[in-house]
Parts: structure tokens; C-alpha cells; sequence
């Protein structure tokens, strides 16, 4: 699958520079704060992190990889089901050069100049380790703009600005103004009926990859999957014993805030855990297996005796659901499993059939969540 970056491809990628007759210049803002001024709509892009593809895949559904000439190689490591669901609409994926990330240091500049490309897409969590590599300074000497976006730092505030933003590099805006009315409307299905019913909030805790690592437990401070507990109308028991966005509790704070829901993020990790504890949801999954790991994850020590393990109010979802623009589908499933009779009209998984049928490339394919409510 990996294909080397061959120096032999400079002589395309220049021949193939400056043929967008049609190009304009323009300056965007990107996630970062920064300006950056380049040729529109871009042509060719190199994606610091490949399921930035998530955010192509809704502007570009007909041919979301025509214009990425390298990217990544996460996709395939860290969402393995949707690379094979990908994978198998368009082959030519496999044919895409890889390489390191900016943040492990193993990314090649002169690889990368040798693709041609008019934009290098990075994540806004790499912006540091770019910038003390010296790989934008690199890069701008090449001629090649760095534009930041953000679906994981602070998914709330940046994924919607990243579509838009990528929406103008690309030349479909009226594309990216779809989705993201969509997004808000779909949000608003949520947060709607929370302020005006107020509900008791359950205490709730983030088990971020549990089973992942021996380590208990990973979880969100009061970003990210934090956020969405708080909008789903549920209180984050990490709030305020987190500062930032990702951090740890230790069993006893666990015990001791006595969670009545547990939500545990999962994915297929087979890549970096084979055969690991991990909670394997998303599209396709085997749910049998999944809820079999996930009631395994109950008779941790962190867990012994809590309001949730009791009620069975444990549950699993896409990790995913950040670094994606889909975190409105797991706000909604989170609601209906806090405030079920809130919510018991609202469908999350025909908001994912939707959203797959509007908007994206492929089909839509259930398992991207389970409950051990779930028989």
C-alpha cells in the first residue's frame, strides 16, 4: 500500500504547475489565525493528516481524492473500516504517495516539493512541531502555503470554520454552506429541546479509548467529547479536574464522582493494538464482539460499584466522531442515551443515513455505536 515519494515525480509535478488558467488569487484566514494567500480553487494537495479526506469526501462526493497528491498514512491505521469502504469506491487511493507526520518528525520536505503541490493541508495540533522543524519556513521558500484546520483540538468551534475554509479553496462553497446548515440544524435537534426542558444532568464520564491501554483512564476535560456531553445535557465528571481538552482520571476520582453514564470512545485499532481490549465500532461492525468487550470493560477497578455499571447505562461510540465533521450524530445519540424520553422521537441513525445519502461518497453501514441497554 505505501508508495514511496520519487524524486523522478518533480519533473510531472512542474510540468503540471501553473495549467490553472482559470486559478485566481485569494487570501483566507486559516484555523490558525494566519493569512495565507494562494491560487484558487487548488489544485493539488498534500493532506498532513489523511482523514482530512472526511472533509473532502463532503465538499468533492463524485471524486473526493482527484486532487490529493500525498497524505498521511493514518487513515488506514487509525479508521480501518472507512478505508476499506473508501478503498473499495475508489481504488486509486492505494496508489496515493504517504509519508510521516510534521509532529514524529518523519516528514520529508523535498518528497513533498517533488509532488507539486499548491497547498499542504495540516492539522491545527501540529502547528508547534511544524513550526519548530522549520518545515513552513521550508515551505514557503519552495513557494508552498501551510493552511490550518482543526477537527480535534476544538471540534465545535473549528469544524464548521474548516469546511467553509475549505469550501473556498476548492471552489464549493455553496457545498461546504450545505453541510454546515445541516450540521446546525441537525445540532439544534439537541440543544433545542435541553434548554427549554433543562434536565436533571447525569454525571457522566468519557472513557476516551478505553481498553486501548492497561492505563485507566483517558478521558476529556471540557472540550471535545466533553463538550458534547455537556450539550447532550449530561455533566462531564472530568470538567474541571481536566484543564485542557484531553488528559486522565485516576480510578479513585472516577469512584468518587460515581458516574451514572459511561460513554467509551472505540475504533478498530488493530493497527497500533492488535487484538487489544479496544470497544471495535464503526461502520460495519461486529456488535456482538463490541458488546462483548465493552461488558468486559466494566470489571475494571475504576469501574467496581458505579451508578453505571449498574443500570447499564455503559455504552460505546465512534472514536471518530472528532476528527470528522460528523460530531452532530454522536451529540444526538449521546441525548438520547442521557434524556430517552426527551429523545424518543430523534433517530441518530437516520441523521447518519442522511448524512451519508446528502453529502457523502459512500453508503451508510450501521455499528458506529452500542449499549449493554442493547439485547
Amino acid at each position: 500500500m505505501h508508495k514511496p515519494l520519487l524524486n523522478a515525480a518533480f519533473g510531472t509535478a512542474i510540468a503540471l504547475a501553473g495549467t490553472t488558467a482559470q486559478a485566481e488569487e485569494i487570501t483566507v484566514t486559516d484555523i490558525a489565525g494566519r493569512q495565507v494567500t494562494l491560487d484558487a480553487p487548488v489544485e493539488r494537495m498534500i493532506l498532513g493528516e489523511g482523514r482530512q479526506i472526511y472533509l473532502l469526501g463532503a465538499l468533492q462526493p463524485e471524486d473526493p481524492f482527484a486532487g490529493v497528491v500525498g497524505w498521511r498514512e493514518d487513515f488506514s491505521q487509525a479508521d480501518p473500516d472507512n478505508y476499506a469502504v473508501y478503498a473499495e469506491r475508489f481504488p486509486e487511493l492505494e496508489e496515493i504517495p504517504t509519508f510521516g507526520g510534521f509532529k514524529d518528525g518523519t516528514f520529508d520536505v523535498e518528497q513533498a516539493a517533488a509532488l507539486g503541490p499548491d497547498v499542504v493541508l495540516m492539522n491545527l495540533e501540529a502547528r508547534t512541531a511544524t513550526e519548530d522543524a522549520g518545515y513552513d519556513d521550508k515551505l514557503a521558500e519552495l513557494g508552498i502555503p501551510i493552511v490550518y484546520v482543526d477537527l480535534r483540538e476544538d471540534p465545535l468551534e473549528h469544524t464548521l470554520p474548516s469546511m467553509r475554509l475549505m469550501g473556498r479553496l476548492l471552489g464549493e462553497e455553496e457545498d461546504a454552506e450545505a453541510f454546515i446548515a445541516f450540521a446546525e440544524a441537525q445540532m439544534a435537534r439537541v440543544t433545542e429541546v435541553i434548554a427549554e426542558a433543562n434536565p436533571e444532568r447525569p454525571r457522566v464520564f468519557v472513557d476516551r479509548a478505553g481498553g486501548y491501554s492497561e492505563d485507566c483512564c483517558m478521558s476529556f476535560g471540557p472540550g471535545n467529547f466533553g463538550e458534547y456531553v455537556e450539550l447532550a445535557g449530561g455533566s462531564n465528571i472530568a470538567d474541571g479536574i481536566i484543564p485542557n481538552t484531553f488528559g486522565s482520571l485516576n480510578p479513585e476520582q472516577i469512584l468518587a464522582a460515581d458516574p451514572e453514564q459511561v460513554v467509551v470512545t472505540g475504533g478498530n485499532w488493530d493497527a497500533y493494538v492488535p487484538g487489544g481490549d479496544w470497544v471495535g465500532v464503526g461502520p460495519g461492525a461486529d456488535l456482538e464482539a463490541a458488546r462483548a468487550k465493552l461488558e468486559a470493560l466494566t470489571e475494571r477497578t475504576a469501574m467496581t460499584g458505579i451508578a453505571a455499571v449498574e443500570s447499564g447505562d455503559f455504552h460505546a461510540i465512534w472514536h471518530q466522531f472528532y476528527n470528522s465533521p460528523y460530531y452532530f450524530v454522536a451529540v444526538q445519540q449521546l441525548a438520547k442515551w442521557f434524556h430517552p424520553e426527551l429523545f424518543a422521537d430523534l433517530d441518530p441513525e437516520a441523521t447518519m443515513t442522511e448524512l451519508h445519502e446528502r453529502f457523502l461518497p459512500v453508503d451508510p453501514e450501521p455499528g458506529y455505536w452500542i449499549s449493554l441497554h442493547d439485547h
